[in-house]
């Protein structure tokens, strides 16, 4: 049913004839245009102008590919489904609406009819001329609007129930893309957390390494200040030892002198 909802509006859109494009796209992606010409029995010219009319209302989307034997570019098309659907409600509910004034019109109004012309008109213009046809100036006679209104009831009703039918697919169509974006949401946000824990975890490596490189200058620092104090003490003790070696030395020399 949708797929012949959909073939119909085609044809509205496109020309009689063109709605067996959407029996060959209908469920699939990026099909090649050439594939397309072949199924249809038509010309690439002729199938490309169709699928322009469709792609200026934004209902086929293409990708194109550059052939590499061939040297040019092959375009690939895809049916977009949800976007045909919300067109074709639009197509039905104004279907709906015009078909409301002409029920209006022949619940409240009068028309009167010319029968050897077959033409219908209202009650103002059959004023206008008299209740004579202008084409063959026979009377005219009140036209029965029962016919029109069960015609106009009952063309409503079918169109209701496609309309019902194309709201329950895109009902289900926008629950299942609903489903996606949560899906597609929740792995950002899984890989996110996962960046940031990786990150986080980057950082305190960071950290720990320049705590370790600083622990080592402090030993290094530590350990070149503990030489350098032994060092002191060494050149302090060795000092000591000289003035005292200078002194004993000199008392030696004042005892000797005093001895003389």
């Amino acid at each position: 049913m949708q797929v012949k909802l959909l073939h119909n509006l085609v044809e509205e859109l496109a020309g009689e004839g063109t709605g067996r494009i959407v029996d060959i796209l209908f469920g699939k992606k990026d099909v090649n245009e050439f594939s397309l010409a072949k199924k249809m029995e038509l010309t690439i010219n002729q199938v490309r102008n169709i699928l322009y009319k469709l792609s200026a209302d934004g209902l086929v989307s293409f990708i194109r590919k550059k052939d590499k034997r061939k040297g040019w570019y092959i375009y690939y098309w895809t049916l977009k489904t949800e976007k045909c659907l919300v067109k074709l409600e639009q197509s039905l509910i104004s279907k709906i609406d015009s078909l409301n004034v002409i029920l209006g019109n022949r619940t409240s109004d009068r028309f009167y009819i010319c029968k050897p012309c077959l033409i219908e008109v209202t009650e103002e213009k059959a004023l206008e001329n008299g209740f004579s046809c202008e084409e063959c100036a026979e009377v005219y006679e009140l036209s029965d609007n029962s016919k029109p209104i069960r015609d106009a009831k009952s063309r409503i009703t079918k169109i209701q129930k496609d309309l019902e039918l194309i709201r329950g697919e895109l009902e289900i169509i926008r629950e299942k893309d609903k489903k996606k974006r949560a899906r597609a949401d929740k792995k950002s946000e899984k890989e996110a957390l996962a960046k940031k824990a990786l990150l986080k975890a980057v950082r305190a490596a960071a950290r720990k390494k320049v705590a370790e490189e600083k622990k080592k200058t402090t030993k290094k620092t530590a350990k070149k200040t503990a030489k350098k104090k032994v060092a002191k003490k060494k050149t302090a003790k060795k000092t000591a030892k000289k003035k005292i070696a200078k002194k004993k030395t000199a008392k030696k020399k004042v005892a000797k002198k005093t001895k003389k």
